[in-house]
């Protein structure tokens, strides 16, 4: 295994200690969690750099790569309890849509790798995962502002960005859709 995917092995990893941490019930904890989640959303940048600066582009972080993107934001996601429910139902039906189109590609020995559009949607959503969860103990305005609304606006910017990859990406891959 190369550098860079063990890189992205790591953001894995750091996945089940962030939602330990947020789950405890302490402002400490709290931020531990979104000192975990940084630095996981940040590993995202790190492999895809290390990646391509070294010639370690392989099929298993082709596919791996977004896989860990997408267990992180949806573990973010889930213990941001104030996001809309529609809103996650967005977000998640196009990873299981995408999910799926990858499986099929693999399925026929291809390997489709994330456009720019799936890169602005992982960053969108990762931006507004850390500004709720930094926002999310302050109940007060936040320069006139209630923090709640700065970080459902951060969302559905990210849930914009989540439809247009989707859009994207199914059309790019609609002949793997056809029937044979």
């Amino acid at each position: 295994m190369n550098t860079a995917n063990k890189i992205t092995m790591i953001r894995v990893f750091l996945v089940p200690i962030f939602m330990v941490l947020f789950m405890i019930d302490n402002v400490t904890c709290h931020y531990a969690a979104l000192g975990v989640f940084v630095l996981a959303s940040i590993t995202d940048a790190i492999d895809g750099h290390v990646a391509r600066k070294y010639n370690q582009v392989t099929t298993f972080g082709k596919f791996v790569d977004p896989l860990a993107d997408k267990v992180l934001t949806t573990a973010g996601f889930l213990y941001y309890d104030r996001m809309s429910v529609w809103a996650l139902m967005i977000v998640l039906v196009r990873e299981f849509a995408v999910a799926g189109i990858r499986l099929v590609a693999a399925g026929e020995g291809k390997v489709v790798a994330a456009s720019m559009w799936g890169k602005l949607k992982t960053v969108t959503q990762m931006v507004a995962i850390i500004v709720a969860m930094l926002l999310l103990p302050i109940q007060n305005t936040f320069l006139g502002v209630h923090p709640k609304l700065i970080s459902d606006i951060l969302i559905w910017i990210s849930v914009v960005f989540t439809i247009i990859s989707g859009v994207d990406y199914i059309a790019k891959n609609w002949n793997l859709m056809e029937m044979k």
